[in-house]
């Protein structure tokens, strides 16, 4: 077994020769939570699907497992895809099954478990999030705290060896959020899972996460444990880290020049 469950080694990844990523190497230990962050559009959720599977690398490669992803056949993708759970953005419940149906979902899809059996562990991990007494609930009576948390729950539904979480805090009031960030930290260490989370909240990202990579133009721009970053003196971690307007991430897109806009003739 190797120490770290994902690595991404010397890894490029474009659009139609348009590079997105170019020569990203990160890993992922067992049993830790790991951060990617970094400005919109930076590529953090297209690592995501790298990983998964959905897309393939360019140059370099993904290994989960030990295995390498886009190598795998669609059965194999399908095997590695069993060892990971996957909260998205905004939950994406199904709308119309109850709250108890959505985390059942996945169990009656990928095993034979009795009914009985199902039950039992469909109300143990609603019991984990704290919502074991809304399972009768539509997905359309939750607020959004509930229902990420539901999402949680049926991202842990097999107790997969990954959980990966794309802006987990995305939307939610600040009570939500501390306890988004609490679940996420307690069932990583609690059910000795590999945490992967995609997120813009720096204070609460920095409070669970145990190695954070910021990317940036293509590339790691920095990493390091959240102490080692909070004190960071390079210009990007800087800026992103304090939130401030002026840095290396400029306020105004890349214009003209404004008088010859505004008036139609050249300054």
């Amino acid at each position: 077994m190797t120490q770290n469950i994902v690595e991404i080694d010397n890894l490029s990844f474009g659009y139609k020769g348009r590079m997105l990523h170019q020569g990203i190497n990160m890993v992922f230990p067992r049993g830790k939570v790991v951060a990617i962050m970094g400005g919109s559009g930076s590529g953090k959720t297209t690592l995501l699907r790298l990983i998964g599977g959905q897309i393939k690398p360019t140059k370099g490669e993904v290994r989960v497992d030990g295995q390498v992803v886009h190598t795998q056949t669609r059965e194999g993708i399908y095997q590695l895809r069993r060892k990971m759970g996957m909260l998205f953005q905004h939950g994406a419940l199904f709308t119309d099954l109850s709250v108890y149906e959505n985390v059942a979902f996945p169990m009656r899809e990928h095993t034979d478990f009795p009914e009985s059996m199902i039950r039992d562990l469909v109300l143990m991990k609603l019991h984990a999030v704290g919502l074991r007494g809304a399972h009768q609930l539509k997905a359309t009576e939750l607020s959004g705290g509930m229902a990420r948390r539901v999402a949680l729950a049926r991202a842990i539904a097999l107790d997969p060896d990954i959980v990966i979480y794309d802006e987990p805090f995305a939307g939610l009031d600040p009570i939500s959020m501390g306890v988004i960030c609490d679940l996420i930290r307690t069932l990583n260490d609690a059910l000795g899972t590999t945490s992967i989370i995609v997120s813009h909240d720096v204070k609460e990202t920095f409070s669970i996460a145990d190695y954070v990579y910021f990317v940036a133009n293509g590339t790691v721009a920095a990493e390091g444990t959240p102490a080692d970053l909070s004190k960071s003196t390079l210009p990007f971690v800087h800026q992103f880290v304090h939130g401030e307007k002026d840095g290396p991430v400029p306020f105004h897109y890349a214009a003209g020049d404004y008088k010859q806009d505004l008036l139609g003739y050249e300054a």
